[in-house]
């Protein structure tokens, strides 16, 4: 490990939309000595919201990268955005940190986003500590707040600090790691705090039976290893808006996240992890570099798109600033120039010193873009291609015979800023259609596809598939038991890339997901046969398979936790039922009702916008995506097929024939 990795952390802020990550960022950056003067969310001056919709709103749209130092050590911050509809950006962000801040509001508490992130965070194992901020708000309680963490959390959230007060008597917290004096909560959470260590070493549990207190020196270690296991999770309190806290929340990331692992002389290994433009510049790729160096001038293998490119600067970012840095050492985060067919996710050098990617976002509906007139089209198509680069979940759809464009997305807010990101760095004027649920298919019983490419000469290829439903959730699963000497490798190669893309549209034209596909029975021709003829003849077999086997329409689902004034909770179940809503007992907690369950999406797209009106603006929803199932019999949309259809195979023959040749 070289040395500069002591004095280095890679930390994400993470949080619910509005619990504050965004001012605790700004405090950051000004008590680090980096900004002369604090900005404002609310008046739109932060250095993290950088985009107009950012600053216009109010919310991070995009993940923010920026660079600051703390008692000798560089920390560089991710600024997370917390609403779900930018969930991929979420993501993206959390497959580069070795630490990350979890923050919570102690007026609102836990909520539906932090859940999901806390579950990406334990998944993959990343060190945390929980920031409960908004101390000195009206309805701030802290105790409140640690027990809710302790029940949809962690019972391993352990608090390291005590506020002294609350609401408006918030005076700051007291750290249980030092002599200092503390307020009078104190004492019940060091004994939550020396518990938790006890638990750990038998030493400690020893000595603290004994002598019913465990001394700072000893715990110390104990919890720095718990932390860094992912097992213990310090709880630290604070008011960022009156930068209260803040520096204490500094002083544990230093202390307690990990400094990054990876080795400047290890063979060279990075992922890009977001994209931005400069509109002088080009391209903008941030990269984590995990082993290795990477220098002005470097050309650098794209593993994932096969291809080299020339590095022409490397920058850090601080704040809006950006200073030239000429060199990325392993262990450190910077924006490459240069890398102009850089692609999000793209990994560089080797693959093996990068982790492996959560999926949290799975955009559960689809959007058509309207254009003001023909002449603007052409423009919007390369602003939406520019923008896919920059958040390849849109999964831009282009149909240029039908001069179509359709986008995948979150949700409603996702929706309005695209329309502002438009307007504001292409100054092109967009609308959208009304969103549509992606529903997918799935076998409906096991069947074979067969096809024998073999005519219009010159070509031959021979595949018949075993075709079977699989578990749900379960994706993909592709197996060939057709040896080499029936089939070459480079043939069933083909076949195996080609299957994955067969199954974007099924009979209905959804993607085909959920099944088993077995390669059984395959044949080349020793002369007529070509590569491409395997590309061909992959999508008819398989096409052939689905219409013997049938298939059945899934739909999206989601969890919901919804909590509303005891007195509409009759109603609000009535409204669930009608949704075909699934839930248990409701539980009554202080005159509250909290219902738990899935919710088709289909049924309940309008349901967040109805709720203020049946509540009073009382009830607070949560939901996030919980799968696909089944549909009910009744429900059978079909969506318009792109493209020529694989079982009207001598249109379909001709018709990639053409586009193969022209390529």
């Amino acid at each position: 490990m070289n040395e500069q990795h002591h004095t280095m952390r890679n930390v994400g802020l993470f949080a619910h939309v509005d619990a504050g990550k965004t001012t605790t960022t700004e405090q950051m950056l000004f008590r680090s000595g980096q900004l002369r003067s604090l900005g404002s969310v609310d008046t739109g001056t932060t250095q993290t919201d950088s985009l107009e919709v950012e600053r216009q709103r109010g919310i991070s749209v995009r993940a923010a990268v920026t660079r600051l130092s703390w008692g000798g050590t560089d920390i560089n911050l991710v600024d997370t955005p917390g609403h779900v509809d930018f969930l991929s950006e979420v993501e993206r962000s959390l497959r580069v940190m070795d630490g990350a801040v979890l923050i919570v509001s102690a007026v609102e508490g836990v909520q539906a986003q932090t859940e999901v992130i806390w579950q990406a965070l334990r998944e993959l194992r990343i060190p945390t500590l929980i920031y409960v901020n908004k101390m000195d708000r009206i309805g701030a309680d802290a105790d409140a707040v640690l027990k809710q963490i302790g029940r949809l959390l962690s019972r391993q959230a352990v608090p390291i600090s005590a506020p002294d007060g609350q609401e408006a008597d918030f005076g700051g917290s007291a750290d249980l790691l030092s002599g200092d004096e503390w307020p009078l909560k104190a004492e019940a959470y060091r004994e939550k705090l020396m518990e938790a260590v006890a638990e750990r070493d038998e030493t400690a549990m020893e000595l603290y039976l004994e002598q019913g207190e465990l001394d700072s020196s000893l715990m110390l270690p104990h919890l720095i290893e718990g932390v860094h296991a992912s097992e213990l999770f310090p709880v630290l309190f604070g008011a960022s808006g009156r930068g209260i806290g803040v520096e204490a929340l500094l002083d544990a990331i230093v202390r307690y996240m990990p400094p990054p692992a990876g080795s400047v002389e290890a063979p060279l290994s990075g992922v890009v992890f977001k994209i931005e433009r400069d509109p002088a510049m080009g391209r903008i790729a941030f990269v984590r570099l995990y082993d290795g160096v990477i220098r002005n001038r470097d050309m650098i293998r794209n593993y994932t798109r096969q291809l080299e490119d020339k590095v022409t600067q490397i920058r850090r970012l601080i704040g809006q600033k950006t200073e030239d840095i000429g060199v990325l050492r392993a262990g450190d985060i910077a924006a490459v120039y240069g890398w102009n067919r850089a692609r999000i996710g793209d990994i560089v050098g080797s693959p093996d010193g990068v982790p492996g990617e959560k999926r949290l976002a799975v955009p559960l509906l689809t959007v058509q873009v309207q254009w003001r007139n023909d002449a603007e089209y052409p423009a919007v198509v390369t602003a939406f291609q520019e923008l896919a680069d920059e958040d390849p979940l849109l999964d831009l759809q282009w149909l240029p015979e039908e001069r179509e464009l359709h986008l995948k997305v979150m949700g409603q807010i996702q929706v309005e800023v695209l329309t502002h990101l438009l307007q504001s760095r292409f100054g092109l004027q967009v609308t959208f259609g009304a969103p549509s649920v992606i529903y997918k298919e799935t076998p409906a019983s096991a069947g074979e596809g067969f096809v024998a490419y073999t005519m219009p000469k010159p070509c031959w290829a021979i595949l018949r598939f075993r075709i079977e439903p699989g578990e749900r959730g379960s994706g993909l699963t592709y197996t060939s038991l057709v040896r080499g000497e029936q089939l070459l490798d480079s043939y069933q190669n083909e076949v195996a890339r080609r299957v994955p893309e067969a199954l974007q549209q099924g009979l209905r034209a959804w993607e085909v997901t959920d099944l088993r596909v077995t390669l059984v029975e395959g044949e080349h021709h020793v002369w007529h046969t070509h590569p491409l003829d395997f590309v061909v003849a992959t999508p008819m077999g398989i096409m052939n398979g689905l219409m013997n086997t049938g298939t059945k329409l899934l739909e999206p689902l989601l969890r919901f936790r919804l909590s509303v004034p005891e007195e509409y909770g009759g109603k609000l179940m009535n409204e669930l039922i009608m949704m075909r809503g699934e839930f248990d007992t409701p539980v009554v907690r202080q005159e509250r009702m909290e219902i738990e369950g899935l919710l088709p999406v289909a049924t309940s797209l309008e349901f967040p916008a109805r709720l203020g009106s049946l509540t009073k603006g009382r009830g607070t929803l949560s939901a996030f995506f919980a799968g696909y199932r089944d549909c009910p019999p009744d429900v059978d949309v079909e969506r318009l097929r792109r493209g020529v259809n694989p079982l009207d195979q001598a249109k379909y023959i001709l018709a990639v024939r053409n586009a193969l040749s022209n390529q």
